[in-house]
């Protein structure tokens, strides 16, 4: 009688748990990093998320290792996504600060 109500749980569980996981840990990130760069596209930004990030940094005077900048960008592109084109505007207002 038991049998009955825990194996459909069992499975069910078996069948959840794996699937969120491979979603929470792989297809999120995925998700979020095909719509900025279709975002990026858009605008017709050519520059790589990594590449915004850091001239964006290096226009602050901060010098970040590739390994930061990953983190960064993981941290941005699953949080706050519209951070990348706000920081495309920092650089090309310091782009054109400097020009004058």
């Amino acid at each position: 009688m038991i049998a009955i109500i825990i194996i459909p749980i069992l499975v069910v569980a078996l069948v959840a748990i794996p699937s969120y996981l491979v979603y929470k840990l792989f297809l999120k990130d995925l998700l979020s990093k095909r719509s900025i760069l279709k975002t990026l596209k858009k605008y017709n930004i050519d520059k790589t998320p990594s590449q915004i990030i850091r001239e964006y940094y290096e226009n602050k005077g901060e010098s970040l290792s590739h390994k930061e900048i990953q983190k960064l960008e993981k941290n941005y592109r699953q949080n706050e996504p519209d951070q990348f084109l706000a920081m495309y505007d920092a650089i090309r207002e310091n782009s054109n600060n400097a020009g004058e």
